[in-house]
């Protein structure tokens, strides 16, 4: 009896010893079962996630952890973007985290583009319905007539993905805010409504071969205005054609097109479109409040999309003739 006593107590022990180190190897960091962000970058080379862990007190040994993770989650891809973690979080409970649905997710809004082209990369990377996209491309864009167009700031992101269209247009319109502010000033120093000049950067930012030639297509378009000639702009019958078939927003114009009664032309209507076109960035809205000086009223890009400005029409057909048709 007293044998068995002895093998039971050993065995506790044993138990208790093992429980032990399971809990030093796997169980939680600390107490906090405060929620904190853990980042995965959208670039991951180089960048070690257990480490970070460890670092950031969310699992409490590597060698374990990564145990954990070579052993039950091979072959799982861990998604790059933003993870709610607390310290109180065993290593199992962080390991299934972070191997599931990423509860913040990357979003990259490049160059210059229309509203339903940032609703298209919100739909893929937050995982919105057909729905939902509508809804963006109706409602959640157009509380407001200044909000329609131009304030969806291509930049990257870190985005809920549990939030509603309309919370994420909140975001990015006052991301817009924020990068807009300190030229709001300057702006109303010249004059120049905030509105008027989204609309002039959303048509440089579509027109520019690059940031080194956006001033001088300010210049042409503000001297355009002056003279109050038709802008001309290619960009702007592009927005009103929509998306082509081949999937492009930005498709070839044909001629028939520029004949067209849409408020967007700018070969039959004079002066700036109802609204931008696109959502340009800070280089474009500041070539709109500093515009290059320049007696030129037409331009073009050669091949090598270097521009050439002409200050009349039949230097302009010359430039046609040199550069685009030789």
């Amino acid at each position: 009896m007293k044998r068995l006593s002895l093998v039971i107590i050993s065995v506790i022990s044993g138990i208790l010893v093992s429980v032990f180190l399971l809990m030093q190897l796997f169980g939680s960091a600390g107490n906090s079962k405060e929620t904190e962000i853990f980042i995965i970058p959208q670039d991951k080379e180089n960048y070690n996630i257990v480490q970070t862990l460890k670092d950031q007190a969310f699992i409490k040994n590597i060698k374990a952890f990564q145990f954990l993770l070579n052993t039950f989650a091979k072959g799982k891809k861990i998604k790059s973007g933003g993870y709610k973690l607390s310290q109180s979080m065993n290593s199992w409970q962080v390991l299934k985290k972070i191997t599931g649905k990423e509860d913040l997710a990357w979003v990259t809004i490049s160059f210059c583009p229309r509203k339903e082209q940032v609703g298209e990369k919100l739909a893929s990377a937050l995982g919105w319905s057909q729905e939902e996209l509508e809804k963006w491309n109706t409602v959640y864009t157009n509380t407001k007539p200044e909000y329609f167009e131009g304030v969806y700031y291509p930049d990257t992101y870190l985005l809920p993905v549990d939030e509603t269209g309309a919370q994420i247009a909140e975001r990015l319109i006052s991301h817009f805010n924020e990068k807009f502010a300190p030229l709001a000033d300057e702006f109303t120093a010249k004059n120049i409504k905030w509105t008027t000049g989204l609309k002039i950067a959303s048509l440089i930012a579509r027109e520019a071969g690059g940031v080194e030639d956006m001033k001088l297509i300010s210049g042409i378009i503000w001297n355009r205005l002056d003279e109050d000639m038709a802008l001309q702009i290619d960009a702007t019958m592009q927005y009103t054609l929509g998306k082509s078939e081949n999937g492009s927003w930005w498709g070839t114009i044909s001629l028939d097109e520029k004949q067209s009664d849409s408020p967007y032309n700018s070969y039959l209507n004079k002066g700036l479109p109802p609204t931008p076109i696109c959502s340009p960035n800070i280089d474009a809205i500041e070539a709109a409040l500093n515009p290059e000086e320049t007696d030129c009223l037409f331009y073009l890009h050669d091949s090598d999309k270097q521009i050439h400005c002409a200050k009349t029409y039949k230097e302009h057909k010359a430039n046609i003739e040199k550069y685009l048709r030789s």
